[in-house]
């Protein structure tokens, strides 16, 4: 068993990032190899997957430690995958976002083919830290964009009409 552990701060308050975690339609959107996401059930998600060119469906648990702000996930049929993100308060406005991956390097190279050892492994490093990178963006811009004020309503001038005239 392979574990990678990797961390990334945002600029964001901690209940921001819990809140675009549990987004699971939104996974496409930062997860690599993911075009679909679907929740379902108390703690199940439907992921479509794009792996070694093919897409294939997975079924992911996601199992929720709310105080602590800890998500676990696993896999239940097709890639061997499971892990933790952790969310940390750094202060009121930016948060640690740790992740945990654990995984079979051999299994995971029947499942998807390609390289073997280290080039697996540094495979699934890039693919993380990119999704980390992409949580980030995702979640600071939606900060960034709440915290604009709305544009001033600008209301046409009225017409009045005074004695008729």
């Amino acid at each position: 068993m392979s574990t990678l552990e990797e961390q990334i701060d945002i600029d964001a308050p901690v209940l921001a990032a819990w809140q675009q975690l549990h987004r699971v339609h939104e996974y496409p959107r930062f997860v690599d190899g993911v075009r679909s996401a679907q929740p379902h059930g108390r703690n199940l998600a439907r992921l479509e997957v794009e792996v070694a060119g093919a897409e294939r469906g997975v079924e992911t648990e996601i199992t929720d430690r709310g105080r602590g702000r800890v998500m676990t996930w696993r896999t239940l049929d097709g890639l061997p995958l499971h892990g933790a993100f952790a969310l940390r308060p750094l202060d009121r406005a930016h948060t640690r976002v740790q992740i945990r991956v654990e995984y079979d390097p051999e299994e995971l190279h029947e499942v998807l083919g390609g390289p073997r050892g280290f080039a697996l492994a540094g495979a699934v490093e890039r693919a993380v830290r990119t999704d980390l990178t992409l949580f980030r963006e995702l979640v600071e811009a939606r900060v960034e964009a709440a915290a604009e004020p709305p544009p001033p309503v600008v209301e046409p001038p009225r017409i009045v009409d005074v004695n008729g005239i």
